[in-house]
């Protein structure tokens, strides 16, 4: 397996891979959608600025179009979806290369389509879980998307307070607009009904597979997630108890 990290401007990207060609691809695509990007808000700065949807044309980059259209789904600003976009966009290049594994991290927004299974930590700044708790992902799992968006963490706009809210899509694209209008949502002194309401949030917006949202000691999980572990050095371990899924959200303590 092959692993490489480079920093892209602001991206921190890091590629994994079974195909050393299926990471120079992936690169390569990721800096060919940077500069589509950068020239696409030249022209149109609202883009760049907006805090709602916005609507874009059909001659507008993939990347923007992508984003612009997880914003939409999600109620955000399209900046929100861009490193999502960005990954996506990076894996679905690996693709042509024949590689069979294939991830991509852009600053926590993760895209992966593989045929082995993978393990993804979760970082949540302060928290007691950061670090130490993650997903394992199985062959079943993918093509998928997981973003995770932070106020205590991220130097994004950031209107709430959690420590990670991580959402789990079928694109990254998606889950990263979806990770910031959950995001916003956990909001107030009450931490157990703030994780709550992200939960609410994500509930009614759809179209992702779940949601797992920490803040402080609190952990929230709703929908359908790849499996959670508990990281402990180096080695993977089921958590087989203190989180369930939940038909309706419900704030649930690890």
């Amino acid at each position: 397996m092959y692993k490489t990290r480079r920093r892209i401007k602001q991206s921190n990207v890091l590629v994994m891979s079974d195909r050393p060609d299926a990471i120079d691809v992936a690169f390569k695509s990721i800096m060919r959608n940077r500069e589509a990007l950068e020239t696409y808000i030249k022209n149109h700065c609202a883009f760049e600025l907006a805090l709602d949807p916005l609507t874009v044309d059909f001659e507008a980059p993939r990347v923007v179009q992508l984003a612009a259209g997880a914003a939409e789904i999600a109620g955000v600003g399209p900046m929100a979806a861009i490193p999502g976009a960005l990954a996506e966009l990076a894996v679905e290049a690996m693709l042509s290369t024949k590689s069979t594994v294939n991830l991509v991290e852009n600053g926590g927004e993760i895209s992966g389509a593989s045929i082995s299974p993978i393990t993804v930590g979760i970082y949540a700044g302060q928290s007691v879980f950061s670090g130490r708790v993650g997903f394992r992902l199985s062959p079943l799992d993918f093509p998928i998307g997981i973003a995770t968006s932070s106020a205590t963490v991220s130097h994004a706009i950031n209107f709430g307070f959690a420590d990670a809210a991580v959402i789990v899509a079928d694109t990254a694209s998606v889950a990263d607009a979806v990770a910031k209008a959950a995001s916003n949502a956990v909001q107030g002194d009450d931490i157990e009904a703030s994780v709550q309401s992200g939960l609410e949030t994500v509930e009614k917006i759809g179209h992702v597979r779940g949601a797992l949202i920490i803040r402080g000691s609190h952990i929230g999980r709703l929908g359908k997630l790849p499996s959670l572990v508990q990281i402990d050095g180096g080695a993977d371990r089921v958590l087989a108890a203190g989180l369930h899924n939940v038909v309706t959200p419900t704030a649930t303590i690890l």
